[in-house]
């Protein structure tokens, strides 16, 4: 929400091409995490850990360190929201009181409920969003101008980050557990895995679409700036009230909480799921041992891990050290997905006839190639 809307802020509607190249390396990239789960009938972490034990020696600071900031941030979005809509009242008390009420919701990992909470919060979000950029439709000619691929000075690196950011990161390689959690298990579900994927991330292009619109209509037209950062959603609300009333400004605070919900619900789910299954192949333990299921010792272990040691970082404010480290390994797994997606399924690792087409690797070394470069470029730019 935040990187789409400044994008419209900065570019009008001239990035408008980057939400769709975003979907689309998405969709590749998530449909060849599901395509190998359901290939092979292992979890992404079961691939990776037989391309060697660095992957592991990766996987390990990575995942850790994410999580403990993560958990601040996805709290602070959700706190974020909720003192929007109750001025006067306390960021850090919200944060806190949505990371204990999603803790509470997924410790016994029950994926039907999770389903559920999510179809509802992702309808909230999209209904709302999507419909206040309706509002803008009547700059449909010009919008339509920002399908046509461009590149405007000083915005290559900007292109990059915005077609990355689409949907998610560490998340992208949770799918493969949802499909599991859902009892897809076999190649019989291909079909199923990819329309579920494509409509996934259709209406999550839309969406994104949706908050870019908003950014170029409220903010670029109107030559304003808004924080590049959560605050910027509430800033955008400010704008909006002030341009048609308190109530659309509270229909999107509304929408930004459940995108903010859903996010912290997503990883809390799916990634703890990742981390039992890490711990479960460090260990040699079978895929079935009722530690590494969730709502089991290790998926509970990392689900604390999400959310009390993020509430010191709300409390005492986030470490430097800690956020530059984020930052480093945070660039560095999306090359590494696409990049580890690549071998795992043109070699033997993978079934013969659900291995990569010509196009696919094409599309996967293009998609891996961007996020090289845009770690590259992340890098220098942290320690510069």
């Amino acid at each position: 929400m935040v990187a789409t809307m400044i994008a419209g802020q900065r570019y009008g509607y001239a990035l408008l091409w980057a939400c769709i190249a975003g979907t689309i390396m998405k969709i590749v990239l998530v449909e060849g995490a599901g395509r190998y789960t359901l290939a092979t009938g292992n979890t992404i972490f079961h691939g990776w850990s037989k391309l060697g034990r660095w992957t592991s020696w990766y996987f390990a600071p990575y995942i850790v360190i994410w999580g403990v900031v993560y958990g601040a941030a996805g709290m602070s979005g959700a706190g974020l929201a909720m003192q929007a809509l109750f001025p006067g009242t306390s960021l850090t008390m919200w944060a806190i009181l949505t990371g204990l009420l999603c803790f509470g919701l997924m410790w016994l990992g029950k994926y039907r409920m999770f389903e559920k909470i999510i179809a509802v919060l992702v309808g909230v979000m999209f209904v709302t969003v999507v419909g206040i950029a309706t509002l803008s439709l009547r700059n449909l000619p010009e919008i339509l101008t920002g399908l046509v691929p461009t590149v405007p000075d000083g915005s290559f690196v900007y292109v990059l980050s915005l077609a990355g950011g689409v949907g998610g990161t560490i998340t992208l390689a949770a799918y493969g557990y949802w499909l599991r959690e859902k009892g897809w298990y076999t190649p019989k579900w291909m079909k199923v895995m990819r329309l579920d994927n494509a409509v996934a991330y259709i209406i999550t292009g839309v969406f994104v679409m949706a908050m870019l619109i908003l950014g170029a209509d409220m903010l670029y037209s109107a030559n304003l700036t808004v924080a590049d950062n959560d605050q910027g959603l509430v800033d955008l609300s400010n704008v909006l009230a002030d341009r048609y009333g308190e109530t659309m400004s509270v229909i999107f605070l509304i929408g930004f909480l459940a995108a903010a919900v859903s996010s912290v619900l997503g990883v809390w789910n799916g990634v703890s799921l990742m981390f039992a299954d890490y711990v479960g192949h460090l260990k040699k333990l079978p895929a079935d041992h009722p530690h590494i299921q969730a709502g089991g010792r290790y998926y509970r272990i990392y689900l604390a891990w999400l959310t009390f040691p993020p509430m010191l970082l709300l409390l005492l404010g986030q470490p430097t050290a800690l956020i530059i480290a984020y930052g480093v390994l945070g660039a560095l797994f999306m090359p590494f997905l696409g990049l580890t997606l690549l071998i795992l399924l043109n070699t033997k690792l993978t079934p013969k006839n659900w291995r990569n087409g010509w196009l696919t690797n094409t599309l996967m070394a293009i998609i891996s190639v961007a996020f090289v470069y845009l770690c590259a470029t992340q890098l220098v730019g942290l320690f510069n």
